[in-house]
C-alpha cells in the first residue's frame, strides 16, 4: 500500500493508527488528514520523539497496511 491510498481512505485507516499511537488525539486527526508529514510530525510531538525515529516508526506502520 502507499501513502495515497491511506490519504485517500484516511477515515478508514484512522482506527488503525490511533491504535499505534494512542496520545493522537481527534484534533490530531483533523490537523493530520492523511498527509504523512503532518502524522510524523505530531507523533514526534506527541511522543518526544527524534524526527527519524517518528518516521522510522510510519513507514513500519505502512509496512504492515
Amino acid at each position: 500500500m502507499n501513502w495515497d491510498q491511506i490519504e485517500g481512505n484516511w477515515k478508514e485507516f484512522k482506527g488503525s493508527i490511533q491504535a499505534q499511537w494512542g496520545k493522537l488525539t481527534d484534533d490530531d486527526f483533523d490537523v493530520i488528514r492523511g498527509r504523512r508529514t503532518e502524522l510524523a510530525g505530531t507523533i514526534q510531538k506527541r511522543y518526544g520523539i527524534a524526527r527519524e525515529e517518528a518516521d522510522r516508526q510510519v513507514d513500519l506502520w505502512l509496512g504492515k497496511h
